[in-house]
């Protein structure tokens, strides 16, 4: 029979003490719009990493950070789609972005919404302008855009999201392009 310690190990956790589970269910009340999670979180997290650059190398830090932070929104997307048991990845999708513009958080216009697609350009992001009033973009980028795209690995092996441009780095607006492989809702 396997310990708690080996078992938390081979799913790929370091365990502390038995029975610790370092992915606790600590979600914030629906109360608390994203941005304002985003802006709680921002008060321990650009600290922590600021401190791991300083002593990894931001190019290390940065990895691990985006690792850690990958599995925990991968969790979240897979949990979303499971959740909503909805096939129509434009309905699923709008629905989820919802959540993440909810107190004028984003503006964004839609440019097509379907059973296998939805694509939108974000024109303002309060994350972006946030982070900008921080001094620290670049952390923005680490801590809340590569988060878009564990989220989408979490909806399925067949939906890809492509993004070429975000306002975090400088860009006029956000081009989200979710897609389903091979076309037809399953």
């Amino acid at each position: 029979m396997r310990s708690e310690s080996s078992r938390a190990e081979s799913r790929g956790h370091v365990t502390l003490h038995p029975g610790y589970d370092p992915i606790p269910d600590v979600s914030l009340p629906m109360s608390v719009s994203v941005i304002e999670q985003a802006k709680i979180q921002a008060q321990v997290l650009v600290p922590l990493v600021k401190a791991l650059q300083a002593e990894l190398g931001e190019a290390r830090a940065n990895a691990l950070v985006r690792k850690a932070l990958g599995d925990l929104y991968r969790g979240f997307g897979e949990e979303f789609w499971n959740a909503k048991k909805e096939r129509d990845l434009g309905k699923a999708v709008s629905s989820a972005f919802r959540t993440y513009a909810r107190d004028d958080a984003l503006a964004y216009d839609v440019i097509e919404q379907t059973a296998d697609a939805f694509a939108f350009d974000v024109t303002r992001c309060a994350y972006a302008e946030f982070y900008k009033a921080l001094g620290e973009p670049e952390l923005g980028f680490l801590l809340v855009c590569t988060a878009d795209f564990a989220t989408a690995d979490g909806f399925g092996p067949d939906v890809r999201l492509t993004r070429t441009q975000t306002i975090m780095q400088g860009a006029s607006h956000c081009d989200f392009r979710y897609r389903r492989d091979g076309g037809g809702a399953q």
